[in-house]
Parts: structure tokens; sequence; C-alpha cells
């Protein structure tokens, strides 16, 4: 492991000792804590060789998420691959403000319904539907890929009756899916972790994103707000309207310097709806809050 270690340092990656481990872990099926409670277990040639090629991916910087299968989000462990984008820490945020009103909802005694628009891998739609069982998520993304590891994570933590995949672009195809779904009636929140990047930001990002996660779902356009301003745009019209019941809430993340002009965005969509921008732990600009 220490070689691994070194091997990786010497490629430039950022965190050589712990992913390391975290490789050796997965070739043995162990947690970390037992292998470091272990140091002396063999292994053996077939391990050896399992071993190698992980630590040779992560040397061309590939993520180790995707090495392993798998990202630790909001205490799950959602099952991720190339087709989709790497849940943050800082997306965390985001479902923890969602939570806090859809709980506050709950113990009014109403029923929310939820929307999570450009799901991905479903990490915020079964986040949200783990932590309350009461909510029924609808889950929309363009990329049938992405819904296809979306559906592995539904599965994997028994949702198939509370989280429904919405193959479309944004909110285009949500009426209609809720009509399939035998749900007509208007949203009460929507949630949404669209991509932000500004087109000309994105050869500057680190090689284990720019090289290996999907454009589709980091690039924003010219600006970084292009796909956040049609979302909005879209609520304008009659038919977007109609997806909202009165009061509905909005949450979407943004980027660390996007606060005032996702702000005016939304402010524009909206212009009767108190809009707040919250910063992160860091003091970034990371989450626009629409309450109509």
């Amino acid at each position: 492991m220490l070689a691994a270690a070194s091997r990786l340092a010497d490629a430039e990656i950022d965190t050589p000792q712990l992913d390391s481990a975290v490789l050796l872990a997965h070739v043995l099926s162990v947690s970390k804590a037992w292998l470091y409670a272990h140091p002396r277990r063999q292994l053996t040639k077939d391990e050896i060789g399992k071993y190698e090629a992980l630590v040779r991916r992560r040397m061309c910087h590939e993520p180790t998420a995707y090495l392993i299968g798998y990202r630790s989000f909001y205490g799950l462990d959602v099952t991720v691959d190339r087709r989709v984008l790497i849940p943050r820490p800082e997306t965390e945020m985001l479902v923890e403000r969602v939570l806090a009103h859809l709980k506050e909802m709950i113990g009014e005694g109403q029923t929310p319904r939820v929307v999570d628009v450009g799901t991905g891998s479903g990490a915020i739609a079964t986040a949200i539907a783990v932590n309350v069982p009461q909510v029924v998520v609808y889950a929309t993304d363009v990329s049938e890929d992405a819904l296809q590891v979306a559906a592995q994570n539904v599965w994997r933590y028994g949702l198939g009756e509370q989280v429904q995949l919405i193959p479309g672009d944004l909110l285009d195809a949500l009426p209609r899916g809720l009509r399939r779904a035998g749900l007509p009636e208007p949203v009460d929140v929507i949630v949404a972790n669209l991509p932000y990047v500004a087109t000309p930001a994105l050869q500057g990002l680190a090689r284990q994103v720019r090289d290996y996660e999907p454009i589709l779902a980091l690039d924003g356009g010219p600006d970084g707000l292009q796909v956040i301003g049609h979302f909005f745009r879209s609520l304008q019209t009659p038919a977007g309207r109609g997806m909202l019941r009165p009061e509905a809430r909005l949450y979407l993340e943004i980027g660390m310097d996007q606060g005032a002009a996702a702000r005016a965005i939304a402010e524009s969509a909206f212009p009767e709806a108190r809009v707040e921008v919250h910063v992160d732990y860091a003091g970034l600009d990371r989450v626009v809050q629409v309450a109509t």
C-alpha cells in the first residue's frame, strides 16, 4: 500500500494515501479500518493483479468513485460510473435545505410532491426518499444512460414505490410523466443540480473531472447559467406555472460565484417570489432558493 501511495503521489494525485487504501479495501472487500488493523495481511497473486490494475487507472486520474463503483453521499453509498456525475459533498447542503422544508410540511399535515430535475445518478432523489418516506419523488433526466444508473440506486435502497424516473429534458416531460404515474396535480418542491460550469472553464477543471465525468452534466454554456436560465424560462410559461402549487419552493445548486446572477434570473422569472442565496460552509454561493 505504501508503494502504491508513492506511485500515486508521483502521478500528482491529491490524496495518494487515502486512495491507495480505498482501492485496496475495495479489492479485499473490507473496510479501511479493517485494513489498518491488519497490516500484515498477505495478498494473493489475483488480489495483487486487481490492485495493480486499479492503481494504474488511478495514476491516469480516473476518479476513485468510478474505480470502486460508488460514492458516499448523505450517509448512502450511491452507485456511480462514467455515465453520471459523481455526487459532491457540497450538494448535501441542497439536500439538507429540501429535507428541512419537507419535514416542516409533513409536520403541518401536508403530503408534499417533489421533482428532482436532472437527477443523474439519482443521489438527490434517493437521499430525499430515504430520509422522508412519506414523499414521492419524480426524477427527470435527458440522459437515458443516467436514468439507468439512477434506477440501480432506486433498486439498491428499495425505493421503487417512492421514486419514479421520467426521461426528458428539464421539465419538458414532467406533465406527461406525472399523468402516466397517475399524478396530474402540481408539485410542491422542485430541486435541481443542473450543469453550471462555464464552457471556457471546462478545460481548467481537474483532470479527473475534465477527462472522465460526463460533459453533459457539467457544461452550463458560455456563462455557466445557460441551462439554469432555460429552466427558469420554462417555468414562466402557463404550462410551467401550472406545474407548481401555490407557495411551491425551488432549490437549485449554483457555482461558487453565481449567486448574484442566479438571483437575478430567479427574480426575473418570479418577480413576486422571495429569492435567497445560501452559502456553504466555506462561505461560497451554493444554493438559490425561491419561495413562490
